[in-house]
């Protein structure tokens, strides 16, 4: 069978078998060992040729490194430096050290091989663990960024881990003398200089070209031209792609290169991952069933403690750290990498690395039970323990108005109705938060508003109008839904969050919304005009031309908004139109007066908006 046929056959059985597991709430990762199984020796035997296929496919793993190497912008490495250096470098050495312990011991290994395995295993696996994070709506909790943090880490470890195998190897010392490191350091520098000079230059004069293909076609010959480089001079190839990245990341077309070559490296990794599976003797498994299975939940065990410690260490809560060590307790793709280099360098046997690829493997499919655990069993336990204050029995009023959250928008249109002397009903489900304002003599009860049975208390039925503040989108929807469902005649003024809440409100049928913190931002915008010398009517005319827009959009996209390419191709047109009216209407003149901001008062309208998340509390 040809190296063609192979490649489209396993690719077909991908786009068959992978969306098929992801339904059943198998990881694409695992999707695509799963495939390489199937298709490999061990079950059908339709790869006659994985290692062919395999050199091809080590293209993913060094595109995903210069993608790594382009998020790593100074700057970000700098303001991260703490958790990603900190943590990360906690977290690596003392797994590895343990792991590298055990592998001494329980498997007998050598020095160089236990060390390398013990690191190789160390590593967890960036892609599993931030598909698991995004798809649970986790990545910007704290365990979540913790958990970004130490895989970036784990990403820039592997660098110098994949360097020193040589080393390991027992590889002649001359090959590492003074000259070679030499050649390395030219090399580095020849790069620097060549992004620095030449390169960005390349990138605007293919840009003002027009062909926005030939970007893609730039950033592959860029890398696969500095990997050529890096084997010719016996460099490891994903440091060279990898530090190729770091000094694009602050090119003006990052973000184009990061769009234009995903999809390659998306597809090269995918192959890479079946190609593994290919390689696995399932054999292993039936005839040491134990030492796979327990060697898994070991490498799970010691991660977990770990990982635990050096987070406790660092003064996180028992639920973060405990969190955080679940989902980085597998092995990761890193290992294959590692491993299989040790293996083609002798460092480490065939024999070994089978068993150890298939403890990977099966950590990785126990991870996703594992945090089902923690998050629906384990923790939950932990947290009933504790004696759960009973919401307030809220008198029976009869206020005119009802206020369901108290963050920093529900406070102010409280603060306000109290100057008028207008009577309401605030109500919170944050303790602390409602134990300040008692402290101060406010009236505020702690209470969970998308209860019926507290609305009902709050006199929902007497109440002339229901602001709803509520800091939760899902919950502020929850009873949104359940006011419109059983008290359609009541005023219900509704705080959105960004554009897409809006667009769920608007669903329901919720007519007055505000979006938040959207009258700051253009009121902002318009004296930032002005102090950079823009005259008054055409400050004010730009906002609001940009005000009646941004409505229409809105109106727009109401349709769409479940479709993400449609929702881009708005904006991208809305722009370009906008650019356009600015442009034409210019000879057009109003009054100045600054923002009006009694249009955001208007309840016919949808004025106060906000499109980016809340900050992290």
């Amino acid at each position: 069978m040809s190296l063609l046929l192979q490649i489209t056959l396993f690719l077909g059985a991908s786009l068959l078998l992978v969306p098929l597991l992801k339904r059943l709430g198998i990881a694409t990762v695992l999707g695509y060992l799963f495939t390489g199984i199937l298709l490999g020796p061990s079950v059908f035997n339709l790869a006659s040729d994985p290692e062919a296929i395999q050199e091809l496919a080590e293209f993913g793993v060094i595109l995903l490194m210069f993608i790594i190497g382009l998020e790593l912008r100074p700057q970000r490495l700098w303001s991260m430096r703490q958790s990603i250096f900190g943590m990360g470098s906690l977290q690596v050495g003392l797994t590895g050290i343990c792991l590298a312990l055990l592998s001494f011991v329980a498997l007998q290994q050598g020095i160089a091989a236990s060390f390398v395995i013990g690191f190789a295993l160390a590593l967890s696996s960036t892609a599993f663990v931030l598909q698991l994070l995004t798809e649970k709506q986790q990545l910007n909790t704290t365990y979540g960024q913790q958990s970004f943090s130490i895989l970036l880490f784990q990403d820039m470890a592997a660098i110098p881990l994949l360097a020193i195998i040589p080393m390991l190897a027992g590889t002649q010392s001359t090959h590492h003398g003074i000259a070679y490191f030499a050649a390395i350091v030219a090399t580095f520098s020849g790069l620097f200089l060549f992004s620095r000079y030449l390169m960005r230059p390349f990138f605007r004069f293919v840009a003002k070209s027009g062909a926005h293909e030939l970007i893609t076609a730039v950033g592959l010959f860029i890398v696969l031209a500095v990997v050529g480089l890096m084997d010719v001079l016996g460099i490891s190839t994903t440091l060279g792609a990898f530090l190729t990245g770091v000094l694009l990341a602050d090119s003006e077309f990052r973000h184009e290169l990061e769009a234009s070559i995903a999809p390659f490296k998306g597809l090269l990794l995918g192959l890479f991952f079946m190609t593994v599976g290919m390689t696995t003797q399932l054999s292993l498994f039936v005839d040491a069933p134990w030492l796979i299975i327990g060697g898994a939940l070991c490498l799970m065990l010691v991660k977990i403690i770990t990982l635990t410690g050096v987070a406790r260490y660092l003064k996180n809560s028992w639920q973060n750290s405990l969190m955080l060590a679940t989902c980085l307790a597998q092995g990761g793709e890193f290992a294959f990498v590692v491993l299989s280099v040790a293996r083609s360098e002798q460092v480490v046997s065939q024999a070994i690395v089978e068993p150890v690829v298939l403890m990977v493997t099966l950590s990785m499919v126990l991870t996703p039970i594992a945090y089902w655990l923690m998050n629906s069993v384990i923790l939950p336990r932990f947290s009933h323990s504790k004696v759960v204050p009973e919401y307030d029995d809220i008198p029976d009023q009869h206020h005119p108005v009802i206020i369901a959250g108290f963050g920093r928008f529900g406070q102010i249109i409280a603060r306000i109705a109290h100057i008028q002397h207008l009577s309401f009903t605030a109500i919170d489900s944050n303790l602390d938060k409602v134990d300040f304002v008692r402290n101060y003599g406010g009236q505020l009860y702690y209470g969970d508003a998308a209860q019926p049975e507290i609305l009902r208390a709050a006199g929902i039925e007497h109440a002339r109008v229901f602001v709803l503040a509520i800091d939760d989108i899902e919950d502020s929807m929850n009873v949104a839904r359940h006011i419109r469902l059983n008290y359609p005649n009541l005023k219900m003024l509704v705080r959105a969050r960004d554009r897409h809440h809006v667009h769920l409100l608007r669903d329901l049928g919720v007519e007055h919304i505000w979006r938040e913190t959207y009258l700051s931002s253009l009121g902002m915008a318009y004296h930032m005009l002005r102090d950079a010398g823009i005259n008054e009517d055409d400050a004010y005319k730009s906002i609001e031309l940009f005000r009646d827009y941004d409505e229409k959009l809105l109106e727009q996209q109401q349709h769409i908004y479940t479709d993400e390419q449609k929702i881009y191709e708005t904006h991208r047109n809305a722009l370009a139109e906008l650019e356009h009216l600015f442009a034409s209407d210019a000879q057009m003149r109003q009054p100045p007066a600054g923002v009006d901001l009694q249009r955001g008062l208007q309840r016919n309208r949808i004025d106060v908006a906000r499109d980016e998340k809340d900050d992290l509390k």
